[in-house]
């Protein structure tokens, strides 16, 4: 059980008793559902939360006078946060080699783009390698953060997932065509396709609270994905980096960028699962809950016919007992 279960299983019953004197029962258990989901994604993605945070108010509030320039302390803000991560054990020895890893994946990627003008870090530093600020390594790291804790978090089983071999290629392609576009054809549709009939039978289920829950792998990444655009909106909004046609003043990321993200996000489900390898679904360990939920009720009224039926069963043990004793 993860440290967030921990915490929920202990506050959270005494909050839908509560709200159970207001509301029926199907919405007090629904709602806690909704509420635990979002718990848990918050809990996911602490990391890019602070890391985004750290952006938008830096971005609105940096003195030029300060020691330390804003990328570099970026940088140690987003380290110091990865050390306090681990010595309270909210980041696992394991999380933290993909964030390494995604670290350097990141970092070598944008050098590159960099390099032939993709987009720009506008502002000067000290802790950069070319044109690229260290700090930017951790937005990478981000996404590799919020995928290895999301996994632990939802207990994620999978069925007709794809074998290791064709998605490893597939991240390889991807990997290759973010250099490659720029020197001959963009490959990024064919990219799509063969994401699409790679993962377009994979279901990813998973537990919020009483329930597990299913959908299908491509979509989550869709969503995921979606998320990220969303924050790169807000990094270039402070002037964190700029793309080419935001450098004489802010307009939205291009939606082109959503299916690069999209890519991308592809690429760093495939790096997390090397480290955490995909387990499948146990039908017989937990029902599968999509369409049709099994009512928190109905375990309750379960529990209490066995108690009644344990109790009746010893007081039978105990009737006996007395008579032959009487008899004695």
């Amino acid at each position: 059980m993860s440290r967030v279960d921990q915490v929920l299983s202990t506050l959270l019953p005494s909050g839908e008793r509560w709200a159970a004197r207001f509301a029926p029962q199907p919405v007090v258990t629904a709602g806690a559902e909704f509420l635990v989901f979002g718990i848990k994604q918050a809990w996911a993605c602490l990391f890019g939360g602070l890391m985004v945070m750290a952006l938008l108010l830096t971005g609105i509030a940096w003195p030029e006078t300060m020691p330390v320039a804003r990328y570099d302390f970026l940088f140690l803000y987003a380290l110091s946060l990865q050390i306090i991560f681990l010595i309270t054990r909210f980041e696992r020895p394991r999380e933290a080699m993909v964030i390494l890893v995604f670290h350097l994946v990141g970092t070598g990627m944008e050098v590159f783009k960099t390099a032939h003008g993709s987009w720009v870090y506008p502002e000067a530093n000290l802790l950069r390698i070319g044109g690229v600020p260290l700090f930017s390594g951790f937005m990478y790291a981000a996404v590799g953060s919020y995928l290895a804790r999301v996994f632990r978090v939802f207990d994620m089983r999978f069925t007709n997932y794809p074998r290791r071999r064709w998605t490893v290629g597939l991240a390889v392609l991807i990997y290759l065509n973010f250099f490659g576009h720029h020197f001959g054809p963009d490959i990024r549709n064919a990219l799509f396709l063969g994401a699409a009939v790679i993962f377009a039978p994979t279901v990813v289920h998973y537990r919020v609270w009483r329930w597990r829950h299913r959908m299908p792998l491509l979509l989550g990444f869709v969503l995921v994905a979606g998320f990220i655009f969303l924050a790169e909106n807000i990094g270039t909004l402070t002037g964190s980096w700029l793309y080419p046609n935001q450098q004489d003043g802010w307009e939205p990321v291009p939606i082109g960028k959503f299916g690069s993200w999209l890519l991308l996000m592809i690429l760093s489900w495939v790096l997390v699962t090397l480290i955490h390898p995909p387990r499948a679904e146990d039908h017989s360990e937990t029902a599968i809950l999509s369409i049709n939920r099994v009512r928190p009720s109905i375990t309750a009224a379960k529990s209490r016919t066995v108690a009644q039926s344990s109790g009746a069963t010893g007081e039978v043990t105990s009737s006996s007992v007395g008579s032959r004793r009487s008899s004695k």
